[in-house]
């Protein structure tokens, strides 16, 4: 059984078809092969009462949210006032993708929206500065994941509803974390310009009167942050009201900066529109490969042959993380989430491991696959905002930061606590 869905689920892959339809398709295999009853009747009840799940309605909220405050022009100044303040640290602007990354994170929800919206201000900054340009870009490939780490993130609520986790204790899980691999990223900008200080560029200079002075276009974006994360924590919304109050101060923002007209309005809504439509197909799809597995039993099957290689848990969880990582080098990281989590959540609560801080776990291993060619969806973001040359330059560059990507992962393994320190003060 373990073969023949491994087998199709590559074959497709292989052969380009769309990734919801490989789920899918892969479930009527399953299910027509392994069961004697057709599984495919129970199709549109697991989409229906699945696709009207409370928590699901906080994705399209955090993706409008984000789509707002991109076509609000908040980035950009998010961006010029963070310049002032890293600009000095050797690297230079690179410092101020992060930053910037790193904020716009923790109002987006969203990996690719945090890589596209800080890519489109920063890279121009490539030639004036006369930076390394593969590093440049590496920096905003791996920064752009950070959107999947930091709350609010739309992965894990995805990965709440399939484990029945607490929302609230997974965005708690993920800060220290999220911050942790942020320093490391800039960390790893350090090392490279003083190794090679010509990748430097040319830094640009700033007072103290203008750091001062740029510091209120630093508001929005933590403005939304408090108002998102802050009312759930406050215990005033759940994590889909707070999406809601997030969309509304959204809006606000962008009336206060007079960016908020119909045309706007439109372009975001049918952008928004278009990424629920093909995030809600693939959660529901990987919905009912769910219980095709459950079914048909693969997910027992997988739990004694791990069982069987007499291996201790965290040996277990390394032999985890490692297949994890092979399949996110040919999957895309949301596709990666919905198949993997429900073959490998019973098994880690199994060997005793916290499901919160397995989840975070995953949120990382997911990063990686968002910079690890040949699919990793951040790169071929970053190459299409800066239309033209190759995306080789791309993945070149993200390198030194898939390496900080795994010192994280090793981290979170040796001392869970990185991950259940918050969700456990707060508990």
């Amino acid at each position: 059984m373990l073969t023949t869905a491994t087998g199709v689920l590559f074959g497709l892959i292989t052969a380009s078809v769309p990734i919801a339809a490989v789920i899918g398709i892969l479930a009527l295999v399953l299910g027509l092969i392994y069961s004697p009853m057709p599984l495919h009747l129970a199709a549109g009840d697991i989409f229906w009462s699945n696709s009207i799940d409370f928590v699901l309605i906080a994705v399209p909220l955090f993706i409008l949210m984000g789509e707002i405050l991109l076509r609000a022009g908040i980035a950009e100044r998010m961006y010029a006032a963070l310049t002032h303040w890293m600009s000095w640290l050797p690297g230079g602007l690179m410092h101020s993708n992060i930053g910037a990354c790193t904020m716009f994170a923790a109002t987006s929800g969203s990996s690719i929206a945090t890589a596209a919206t800080v890519g489109t201000v920063a890279l121009p900054q490539i030639a004036r500065g006369g930076y390394n340009a593969p590093l440049f870009m590496g920096t905003l490939a791996a920064g752009g994941t950070l959107g999947i780490l930091i709350p609010p993130s739309i992965n894990m609520i995805v990965y709440a509803l399939l484990t029945d986790t607490s929302v609230p204790k997974l965005y708690l899980a993920g800060f220290v974390p999220g911050l942790l691999l942020a320093l490391l990223f800039m960390a790893t900008i350090a090392g490279a310009c003083l190794l090679r200080p010509d990748w430097g560029g040319s830094n640009p200079r700033s007072s103290w009167r203008a750091r001062l002075r740029s510091l209120p276009d630093l508001a929005p974006p933590l403005g939304i942050f408090v108002v998102v994360v802050g009312s759930i924590y406050a215990g005033v919304a759940t994590p889909t009201e707070a999406a809601s109050l997030g969309v509304v101060a959204a809006l606000v923002l962008a009336a206060f900066n007079h960016t908020l007209t119909l045309e706007m309005l439109r372009l975001a809504i049918e952008a928004t529109m278009r990424t629920t439509a093909m995030v809600m197909l693939i959660v529901l799809a990987a919905m009912f490969l769910n219980f095709v597995l459950a079914v048909v039993g693969l997910t027992d099957l997988l739990s004694a042959f791990i069982e069987g290689l007499g291996l201790g848990p965290m040996q277990t969880m390394i032999v985890i993380v490692l297949a994890v990582m092979l399949l996110g080098c040919v999957m895309e990281a949301l596709s990666l989430l919905l198949i993997a989590t429900p073959l490998l959540a019973p098994i880690v609560a199994g060997l005793g491991f916290d499901l919160v801080w397995f989840g975070i776990l995953m949120m990382l291993l997911l990063e990686t696959a968002l910079i690890t060619p040949p699919i990793g969806v951040n790169l071929y973001v970053i190459q299409g905002v800066r239309k033209g040359g190759s995306v080789n330059d791309v993945i070149v560059g993200a390198l030194p930061f898939l390496a900080a990507l795994l010192l994280m992962i090793a981290l979170l393994l040796a001392i869970p606590q990185l991950a259940l320190w918050l969700p456990g003060i707060a508990a």
